[in-house]
């Protein structure tokens, strides 16, 4: 049922997906997938971020009328391997678009990358390493 084909989607909410588009996409050059045209009484905004085509996206929501405060941990982690050092041109730009650089928790992932907390909090980290 669940292999390699299985598209995956991660949903957090945010409070404010302005912000959370401009970390994203502007930022760390994600596509929007998808977003509400405004919103709809009792229904989320929503926006969806990932790469066109790719098996997974995040699902960024907020509901104006009764609005879910974002509550991550520093172990709540988006992790994205990069093969190479994360380039400092990157770095700048998701701080330009909003993010944050923290130390991360986990020594590990400051020893193999930059750690950036998004604008709801959230920590995306740039890692030197592969995968696989």
């Amino acid at each position: 049922m669940i292999d390699a084909q299985t598209h995956v989607r991660v949903a957090r909410p945010s409070r404010d997906l302005e912000a959370a588009e401009r970390f994203y996409v502007d930022g760390l050059r994600l596509d929007v997938l998808w977003r509400t045209a405004g919103h709809v009484p009792g229904e989320h905004d929503l926006l969806m971020v990932g790469p066109a085509g790719g098996g997974w996206h995040f699902e960024l929501t907020l509901d104006p009328d009764d609005p879910v405060e974002p509550s991550p941990t520093v172990d709540d982690l988006f992790v994205v391997y990069l093969g190479q050092a994360p380039d400092e041109a990157l770095v700048r730009r998701l701080v330009a678009c909003g993010g944050t650089v923290v130390p991360s928790h986990n020594p590990y992932w400051d020893e193999y990358g930059v750690t950036v907390a998004d604008p709801d909090g959230y920590r995306l980290v740039l890692c030197s390493r592969t995968w696989g």
